[in-house]
This record gives structure tokens, C-alpha cells and sequence, in this order.
């Protein structure tokens, strides 16, 4: 899953970035509400973490003008918005809310927080109560990192478990190559090398059997059954 790191303080949004891609996410940083802009209208992201104190604004107008459509944002205005921020009065995070954000953390945090809150927000793409997806004998959980397949411990490299978390999201249905550069990969990825290709090829391979279709001219899709 891409995620979307909005924070000015260097420092912070540095540690939270490691902290996001060591739990295997690809992370884009913007400094400001500008580049946050530049980037949301080019990246499809799957949740964004927002600072509310930005240098050119603030991430209540951030967030306002995104829910209502005052801003192109690639993959629709319905992305997951986190608003992290020292400001903790119940009227700060009331409005946060009220703008838009679907979740609110207030600075200082633990990463296990800020690492269970993204879960629990990006769950909403199966539909499931838990960090666990299972899908025709595989099994991620999303919170150990960890993977099986019929009950054998799967050795997965960090590009290899999100491509397989992001097929599983989405059993049975045709995923692009593109859009698995898009949610998998960060902005630094170059489009035109066979990355993805390589990373599906070597997990079809760790996975066995004929788990991940390959659809000649369409992308790939990880079988129900």
C-alpha cells in the first residue's frame, strides 16, 4: 500500500517514513500543503497521514478541500485521511473529523499506534475486521508481517508482500501492472524497468502451483480457489 506523509518537521516526518517502510508500505514525504497537492493530483494513494500546522496552511483546509472536490486528487476523493498533530483539544479533533479525516492522532505517539491505526484504516479495503486476509491457502497477516501458504512460512521480500497483500485485497480481479507500480512501489520507482513484472514472477514462484494469473495485455490476478 502507498502511503502519503504530510508533515513539515523533518525530523518527524523522516521517523514516521522509516517507520511506515519498515513495515513494508511505500512512502511519499511532502513538506507542505503545496507539494502535497502536486503529489495527490499524480499518485494514487491509499491513505494519507496529515500534519494540521503546515507552512502554507493548515490540514483542516488540506482536508476540507479534497472531500469536496476543490483539488484533482488521482483515485478519487475518497482517500483515507490520518491527521496527525499536537493538537488534542476535543474541538481540534471534532472539526478534524467533521472536515473529513477518518481517523485523528494526537502527537506525541507510540509507532504501534500509528502503525495499527493505518491497518485498521486500510482494512477497509476487504471489508474484514482483522489484519489477516486468507484467500485459497495463503495467509497474510498484515500485522506480523508475515505469510503462509498451506501452512508453510513464505519468505517474502517487502515488494513481494505487498504486491501479494494488494492482490489479496482484491481476489479474483484483474490488477495492472501500472496500478500495482502505483500502491506498491513510492515515487522513486522508474516506470519504465520491468520491476513489477520481476517481483510477481518471483513470488508466483515462492507461492507455487499457479496461484497468480498473468492476463496477456491486462496485468495479473491471484486466483479464489
Amino acid at each position: 500500500m502507498r502511503l502519503l506523509v504530510v508533515e513539515d518537521e523533518e525530523d518527524l516526518a523522516e521517523a514516521v517514513r522509516l517507520g511506515l517502510v519498515r513495515a513494508g508500505y511505500a512512502v511519499d514525504v511532502a513538506g507542505d500543503a503545496a507539494q502535497a497537492y502536486d503529489r495527490l493530483a499524480v499518485n494514487a494513494y491509499d491513505l494519507m497521514l496529515l500534519d494540521i500546522n503546515l507552512p502554507d496552511g493548515d490540514g483542516f483546509d488540506v482536508c476540507h478541500a479534497i472531500r469536496r472536490g476543490e483539488v484533482p486528487v488521482e483515485g478519487g476523493a475518497d482517500l483515507r485521511v490520518l491527521m496527525l498533530t499536537a493538537r488534542g483539544a476535543l474541538h481540534d479533533r471534532v472539526r478534524g473529523l467533521d472536515e473529513g479525516a477518518d481517523d485523528y492522532l494526537v502527537k506525541p505517539f507510540a509507532l504501534a499506534e500509528l502503525l495499527a491505526r493505518v491497518r485498521a484504516l486500510l482494512r477497509r479495503d476487504t471489508g474484514g475486521g482483522t489484519s489477516v486476509l486468507e484467500v485459497a491457502g495463503i495467509r497474510l497477516d498484515v500485522a506480523r508481517h508475515e505469510a503462509t501458504v498451506g501452512g508453510d512460512a513464505l519468505h517474502l521480500t517487502p515488494k513481494e508482500f505487498g504486491v501479494l497483500e494488494y492482490l489479496m485485497t482484491r481476489p479474483g480481479h484483474v490488477v495492472s501492472a501500472e496500478e500495482l507500480l502505483e500502491h506498491v512501489w513510492d515515487e522513486n520507482a522508474d516506470p519504465f524497468t520491468q520491476t513489477v513484472r520481476v517481483t510477481v514472477g518471483t513470488l508466483r514462484r515462492k507461492l507455487g502451483g499457479d496461484a497468480i494469473d498473468t492476463v496477456v495485455g491486462r496485468g495479473y490476478r491471484l486466483k479464489e480457489a
